[in-house]
């Protein structure tokens, strides 16, 4: 892939600790639609969170990322075959796979490629799931000012990639015969430091700063700290996810 950039090596650790975890409920869903459970594909996987969800409902997880980085913080599972490879030649059998999941990766990918290489694995019937989430949910004053932080302070440090993020993948191609998608969101508790940690492994804010020397989290910190109070205080945090899923004919 030469097109790639690792955005992410830098601070895979705090992609560990601050990203939330994907629900269960989501990967019920999709063990349940699958054509069987003997194999599953999580391109993309960054640290493994959706890996390790796959390893509860499938007998053996191929995880697969084009960053070493990200793949040395994974957690090790039994049934989980971690992998420094790309998306568009994971190394797995011709007709073995039953799932392919992609949490937040798939604006990288060479998707012409990436889709050969997917209808090359797959299994009759195979579903392949690709999902992205965009802002974060808390409550709207605290909303109102991370929406700012993100179109006004760290708007032109995003990749361009970022852009099919922001439609939701609505505008990626899909050449397979799409599935009515689940309604599910992603949950945490985080506290006043958890958010600010979160909005950190933003690769903008690494970009802004490396490029004009200052600390961009400056802009943020302050009215946010304000307006959530008590910086130990917990407060629920909501991102709804938004997905592309199909069967592989």
């Amino acid at each position: 892939m030469s097109f790639w950039k690792n955005y992410f090596a830098a601070h895979a650790g705090e992609y560990l600790r601050f990203r939330p975890s994907y629900p269960r409920r989501l990967f019920e869903i999709l063990a349940g639609w699958s054509p069987g459970l003997r194999l599953a594909w999580d391109c993309g996987t960054g640290n493994g969170q959706a890996a390790l969800a796959l390893a509860e409902r499938f007998e053996r997880v191929v995880a697969t990322d084009a960053s070493p980085e990200q793949i040395a913080q994974a957690t090790p599972h039994p049934r989980i075959d971690y992998r420094v490879a790309s998306a568009e030649d994971g190394g797995l059998a011709d007709s073995s796979v039953d799932l392919v999941t992609v949490a937040q990766a798939a604006h990288w990918f060479d998707l012409d490629r990436f889709y050969a290489e997917v209808r090359r694995v797959a299994r009759p019937r195979a579903v392949i799931a690709l999902w992205c989430y965009t802002l974060l949910e808390i409550d709207p004053a605290i909303d109102s000012l991370i929406e700012r932080f993100y179109f006004d302070v760290v708007a032109p440090y995003w990749p361009k990639e970022r852009v099919h993020v922001e439609r939701e993948y609505r505008d990626l191609p899909f050449p397979f015969e799409e599935i009515a998608p689940p309604s599910v969101a992603m949950e945490a508790e985080w506290n006043l430091a958890e958010l600010l940690g979160y909005v950190d492994t933003w690769s903008p804010v690494r970009i802004f700063r490396e490029q004009r020397g200052s600390e961009p989290l400056d802009e943020l910190a302050d009215p946010v700290a304000r307006a959530w109070g008590e910086p130990t205080r917990v407060r629920r945090v909501r991102f709804p996810l938004r997905f592309r899923v199909g069967r592989v004919a």
